[in-house]
């Protein structure tokens, strides 16, 4: 399983959402270039976001997007599963019955769902607000300056 540019870039867009916009909305031109991602693809993917009520948005001078969704309940997962849909390491073979294919089943079973669940169970861990509070450490850790 690879996660595509658009579940990295939107995973970057939503905790900008949940570090910046706090206090109000935030533009689309902000964020993208604080993430540097183009402006153009980052509307694509706020408008999935959006359709899935992750986001919310105000049209205008003073308008932007915001989180519509909670950070303390929603996880990486959750974000993921909207611009990648299901999160596995294989297809699934529907198209074969397990009659047809014993030693397909057999991994399915010991292998693939196995490591799906190990996935799953790791971007199901981690909210937003972890990331957001994991975040602010590392910046404040890294605007340390320290005197002689």
């Amino acid at each position: 399983m690879k996660i595509s540019t658009r579940g990295r870039y939107g995973l970057r867009a939503v905790v900008d959402l949940a570090l910046y916009s706090k206090s109000g909305y935030t533009s689309s031109g902000n964020v993208a270039e604080r993430q540097g991602i183009s402006g153009k693809y980052l509307e694509q993917v706020f408008n999935m976001l959006k359709k899935a009520g992750m986001v919310k948005s105000i049209k205008g001078a003073r308008g932007g997007y915001m989180l519509a969704c909670d950070c303390e309940t929603t996880t990486v997962g959750d974000v993921l599963r909207v611009l990648e849909g299901k999160l596995s390491v294989v297809e699934s073979s529907d198209h074969k019955s397990s009659t047809e294919d014993p030693m397909g089943r057999f991994l399915e079973k010991h292998v693939w769902s196995k490591i799906d669940c190990m996935i799953n169970d790791i971007v199901d861990s981690v909210t937003l607000e972890d990331l957001v509070r994991e975040y602010k450490r590392m910046m404040e850790k890294s605007s340390l300056i320290y005197y002689i």
